[in-house]
């Protein structure tokens, strides 16, 4: 099994932003450190902030942050939000063309093993991939902007 890269990101940024809160975050600095594109995390950070995992501020010292608690974000359901479908083969799709479909038994074989997979990310919170905020200061030092301003100084400002 394999996850998409949106999934990956996303994970990425909630690390981040778990890390460093509750200062606010921009895209550019996020597409620095991990050198990925910018386009793309604008992208997962919508859906993050649309389904209330990241709280987004607009405008020149906007930014993002953490909604949530890092314990009340739970992986498998951010999984849930980001995989597009857990289609692993040809007949868990609704265009299955495969011949073997109604005498086959590995689709019941690969849907214990995908419920496995997710179930482990069900029993974790983002929590568990704490991340000392000191390590991304210094992996990132060069590419990361001077830590910026918290939530309550962004809002005190706009």
């Amino acid at each position: 099994m394999r996850l998409t890269t949106f999934s990956d990101y996303a994970l990425r940024v909630l690390m981040l932003a778990a890390a460093e809160r509750p200062r606010l975050i921009t895209i550019d600095e996020t597409a620095a450190l991990y050198d990925i594109s910018r386009a793309h995390l604008m992208k997962v950070v919508h859906v993050l902030v649309k389904q209330g995992y990241l709280r987004g501020i607009r405008g020149r010292s906007g930014g993002f942050t953490l909604q949530k608690a890092p314990e009340d974000i739970n992986l498998g359901a951010v999984l849930r939000i980001t995989e597009p479908d857990f289609t692993l083969v040809e007949c868990f799709s609704p265009e299955n063309g495969c011949i073997l479909s109604n005498r086959c038994k590995l689709p019941n074989l690969l849907n214990e093993g995908l419920n496995a997979f997710v179930s482990v990310f069900d029993r974790h919170t983002l929590a568990d991939l704490a991340v000392d905020p000191n390590w991304f200061s210094a992996v990132g030092s060069g590419r990361l902007r001077q830590r910026g301003p918290s939530v309550a100084t962004a809002q005190s400002s706009t």
